[in-house]
């Protein structure tokens, strides 16, 4: 499947197919209270987050935000439940590193759970610091950075 993938600049007519994403990740990936600081992300119509298609349909979302000469974090990434496991959240990743590695960053922030972090330490990310019930209850956040 990610040979069909299309991927997209994000736009605001994309805000719902976005929380529909949010919605179907929660709450096994997400908190239900980060639905609106979601929301609110996406309303601040954020440069280099995109939006990943098949065909017309958002299957997935992610972006690398930030404006610091070092480095740039990785943002609000969510895959399609019936997508998971098909390598999309792998070329997200990849994604990331290219663009990073363009604009000559040191390394990448990742704001993880518990659930999420074994998937960025397979590409290197290490962690920083753990907050337990850090995205709400027993939704334990992990900080980590991929030095490139």
């Amino acid at each position: 499947m990610s040979d069909k993938l299309i991927f997209k600049a994000y736009l605001p007519s994309y805000k719902d197919d976005c929380l529909a994403l949010f919605d179907d990740n929660c709450p096994e990936f997400f908190a239900p209270n980060e639905r609106n600081d979601y929301a609110a992300f996406l309303d601040s119509n954020p440069v280099g987050y995109e939006v990943c298609l098949v065909g017309d349909t958002v299957i997935g979302a992610f972006g690398l935000i930030g404006d610091v000469e070092e480095y740039k974090h990785i943002n609000w990434i969510l895959i399609s439940s019936k997508s998971q496991g098909l390598g999309i959240g792998s070329r997200f990743i990849d994604r990331a590193i290219q663009a990073a590695k363009k604009d000559e960053l040191q390394h990448i922030k990742i704001a993880a759970s518990h659930l999420s972090a074994p998937f960025f330490a397979k590409y290197g990310a290490r962690v920083i610091r753990e907050i337990p019930h850090g995205w709400g209850a027993n939704m334990h956040r992990i900080d980590m950075e991929l030095h490139l």
